[in-house]
């Protein structure tokens, strides 16, 4: 028994990965459907078009990467998630995401290009039937 008892603890600290992310961005249920062909959202139309939906915690960024292939990245920058001070946008430039109170700057499938920000933009599912696309958590 005492030679089982150092294998279970080795096998313990074995077992427990440290998962963590990034900051916590408090989680709020988001089950979002839209039409990506409705008059409402023209930019959707194109590959690299967006919009900017009222969802998620802070909103929901969502990018047409090709017809068949739509990205939803939640608005609050993983840097400071609880900040006041703004959302991530597109930069006047069409080529990046920016965070313009913190300065990091993320591409369009939401990874860390500039920061302080460290962990990439939390993403949300997207799944696309016909002209219906679903974006939920």
């Amino acid at each position: 028994m005492s030679r089982l008892l150092p294998l279970l603890l080795l096998l313990l600290l074995v077992g427990c990965k440290d998962s963590y992310e990034g900051p916590a961005i408090p989680e709020v249920p988001v089950n979002e459907q839209i039409n990506v062909t409705s008059l409402q959202y023209p930019e959707l139309r194109r590959d690299g078009g967006y919009v900017y939906l009222n969802a998620g915690y802070k909103g929901i960024l969502l990018v047409r990467q090709t017809a068949s292939l739509y990205t939803a990245f939640e608005r609050a920058c993983p840097y400071d998630p609880t900040s006041a001070c703004g959302q991530v946008k597109v930069d006047q430039s069409n080529l990046f995401i920016v965070d313009e109170c913190c300065g990091s700057q993320f591409n369009f499938q939401g990874n860390v290009t500039s920061g302080p920000a460290v962990y990439s933009l939390k993403q949300y599912r997207t799944s696309l039937s016909g002209n219906l696309l679903y974006i939920s958590n």
